[in-house]
């Protein structure tokens, strides 16, 4: 069941809600990131934001709904994107377009994915499972075209390996947010996705289909 922890605001404007919290979501990324969580003010929040405390509290009751929305974002847009590979396929190369698809938002969100992996302690209990349980879904978007590539005949792969090649997938992407100042010295985020296509489909014994 989806435990979605609701954001209370007292505006009715949707638009302008999805505007304000896409301002909010910004300047936090960039105070959370300088600054840490908890040594970051709402106040703070609002003038880098660009507006008024009062504002900002129309909007957002705490400064942990803030962080909320920081990590609601990143999967918004993981499923967004990915939400067009229908995992019945069963082909290596939606598996591979997917791929690419969510390293290419790791590579887009790189402050939001270490802020939220950093600052995601702080949630209040409800928002903290909630999180949790979209990172799960994220893995299990993988996870169901793995197994229709397993059911498609491409791969030959037992039951937990195809669960554990899902989480794996997902966290090497994430390297990309958290080893970025090492790696954008050596590889372009172009290289990085095709080389850890070409190893996990390796470690999935299907190194003759990307070479």
């Amino acid at each position: 069941m989806d435990k979605k922890h609701e954001v209370l605001t007292s505006v009715k404007d949707g638009n302008l809600i999805e505007k304000r919290r896409q301002q909010m979501i910004r300047a936090a990324v960039t105070l959370f990131k300088q600054k840490g969580f908890h040594r970051t003010t709402t106040r703070e929040i609002a003038k880098e934001a660009g507006f008024s405390i009062g504002t900002l509290y129309e909007y957002i009751r705490t400064k942990e709904d803030v962080l909320y929305l920081v990590c609601d974002s990143i999967y918004h847009e993981v499923h967004e994107r990915l939400s067009k590979f229908q995992p019945e396929n069963g082909t290596i190369e939606d598996l591979r377009n997917a791929i690419h698809h969510y390293y290419g938002v790791i590579d887009d969100m790189s402050d939001e994915f270490v802020v939220m992996y950093q600052e995601s302690k702080s949630l209040p209990k409800q928002a903290l499972e909630y999180v949790l349980l979209k990172e799960l879904e994220m893995v299990e978007i993988f996870h169901k075209i793995i197994v229709g590539c397993i059911q498609g005949g491409e791969l030959k792969l037992t039951g937990e390996q195809a669960k554990l090649y899902a989480h794996t997938l997902v966290v090497q992407g994430q390297m990309w947010a958290f080893r970025r100042w090492a790696l954008r010295k050596e590889f372009s985020i172009e290289q990085f996705t095709d080389l850890q296509v070409q190893l996990l489909l390796s470690g999935m014994g299907n190194a003759k289909d990307i070479i």
